[in-house]
């Protein structure tokens, strides 16, 4: 009789190992992109362009401090945490509460409004870019530091109103009723009630702007153009690729240290990740 659980026993460790195997292999292929960043920005041009995939036959750890001075990196790096800050903190603000309004009072317009942030979603954004250009040109937004925060709140805000507002349908209606019933304005409910229930998506909206964000080369390239008071780290790492040569050794090490605020802010959110995966499964 223990046969038959035994060979049962054996089927399923042997499956669990093919699982296991076959996510070691999907990890390794997802981080060969850190690896070649990470070798080649401590190699010579030379060797880049002889053999990509090798080890360096000597660390040039000075390709660092070359970038470092040429693009000016403290300068751009603030300039992509200023941007990125405040775009992400409007986009956040902006969402939640409009998200909230259309799930507690579905009227016609709220619906109407939800359906428009969906359908935004479908339009690519190339097909606006000229007339985006226009119109922020028009209105003086182009070169400064409020242009390209208002067109990062526009592009933004209906995939974090979709997120929020799936996230939201799931509170208890009975919380905000009881929290109501102890004298407390609408805007208390959602700032002091409602908004600390949304934590996990809302880590969730923050990281997947902030990626966006921070790694992105064409939006600020239309709105921001030659004004080097405001070069973000994708502008200036683009000093390195001229029409005839390209730095390659410099640009990776510039791409390398540009990746370096992401990953320590997902190490730091990530214990909220976890948490916003738990307790999105419990509820459902």
């Amino acid at each position: 009789m223990s046969k038959p659980h035994a060979n049962v026993r054996e089927g399923r460790s042997s499956r669990l190992i093919g699982v296991e195997a076959l996510a070691i292999l999907l990890a390794l292929l997802f981080l060969s992109p850190f690896y070649f960043v990470l070798v080649n920005s401590v190699k010579s041009l030379g060797e880049i362009l002889v053999d990509a995939a090798s080890l360096p036959q000597k660390y040039l750890f000075e390709n660092y401090s070359k970038v470092w001075d040429i693009i000016r990196f403290p300068r751009a790096l603030w300039h992509s945490f200023e941007i990125t800050a405040i775009s992400v903190a409007g986009i956040v603000l902006v969402s939640s509460m409009a998200a909230y309004r259309i799930v507690r009072r579905p009227t016609r317009f709220n619906k109407a409004l939800f359906f428009c942030f969906i359908a935004s979603m479908t339009i690519p954004f190339q097909s606006v870019m000229l007339q985006l250009v226009r119109v922020t040109s028009l209105l003086e937004l182009r070169g400064n530091l409020l242009g390209i925060v208002v067109c990062y709140l526009g592009f933004g805000l209906a995939l974090s109103v979709v997120l929020f507002h799936g996230f939201i349908k799931g509170v208890p209606m009975e919380i905000e009723e009881a929290a109501v019933v102890d004298g407390c304005s609408p805007y208390g409910v959602f700032w002091r009630i409602v908004f600390p229930l949304l934590r996990p998506i809302t880590v969730t909206v923050i990281i997947l702007n902030t990626l966006w964000i921070w790694n992105d080369y064409l939006l600020p390239v239309l709105i921001i153009g030659s004004n080097k008071a405001l070069t973000t780290i994708p502008l200036a790492v683009t000093r390195f690729f001229g029409q005839y040569t390209k730095q390659w050794d410099l640009a990776l090490a510039g791409l390398a240290m540009s990746v370096t605020p992401i990953i320590v802010l997902f190490l730091l959110l990530q214990k909220h990740i976890v948490e916003g995966i738990t307790s999105g499964s419990i509820k459902g």
